[in-house]
């Protein structure tokens, strides 16, 4: 008979799609969120063990997940109507905060990737955002196969640290983060509850811990 312990490493969760040692959905009660989480992610990108595309769902009651290449506008892939101005794309291209901004951690820019005026403005506007999930070549996919994200606003992040994936897996750039690290932050500050972004915070570390027990006992 085969054991439980390898049958359970090929059981995924349903809520997460992650396998049931790595999964962290259980105690995990999910925020009444204002801001809207829209997570696009690419065909290519589901990685069942280190993704976190699922798992950041999880965390707001107010939040889709969409597998694909490209959808007609904002409102067809919400499936309601939305301006897509009051709505801000996750996109950081060859923009750096800490150049266009010293000192912020979500700054908003136009259409030539420079600087909007007004910035806290324009950020207390947004009523949804919407994040690529993928490796830098395939956001920059999905950024270019969907032109309806240009009628949307366009937010980069400074984060203070790197991603906390660290040695698990390797982000292109500093200010690179991980799908879930990028929604905490980024649905924390425009609500101004730091608590959103503790929660999935340790909902992170526990999966990363989990993993790095899993492939030390490998």
């Amino acid at each position: 008979m085969e054991p439980e312990v390898a049958i359970a490493a090929r059981v995924e969760c349903e809520r997460c799609g992650r396998p049931l040692p790595l999964c962290v959905c259980d105690p995990i009660e999910p925020f009444d969120n204002r801001v809207e989480v829209l997570i696009l992610q690419h065909p290519q990108e589901q990685d069942r063990a280190l993704g976190t595309a699922a798992l950041t769902v999880r965390h707001f009651r107010h939040a889709a997940l969409k597998v694909g290449l490209s959808w007609p506008s904002v409102t067809k892939v919400v499936g309601r109507v939305a301006d897509p101005h009051r709505w801000a794309v996750l996109y950081l291209g060859s923009a750096k905060a800490a150049a266009l901004a010293p000192g912020r951690e979500v700054v908003m820019l136009n259409r030539k990737g420079e600087l909007e005026p007004n910035q806290d403005a324009l950020l207390r506007d947004i009523e949804g955002i919407v994040l690529l999930d993928g490796n830098w070549s395939q956001a920059k996919a999905l950024w270019w196969r969907n032109p309806w994200m240009l009628k949307c606003r366009r937010v980069i992040l400074g984060p203070t640290r790197p991603s906390r994936y660290g040695r698990l897996r390797r982000e292109p750039r500093r200010d690179s983060l991980s799908t879930i690290e990028a929604a905490a932050m980024l649905v924390s500050r425009l609500e101004n509850r730091p608590e959103i972004e503790a929660a999935l915070m340790a909902s992170f570390e526990k999966m990363l811990a989990r993993h790095r027990a899993r492939g030390q006992q490998a």
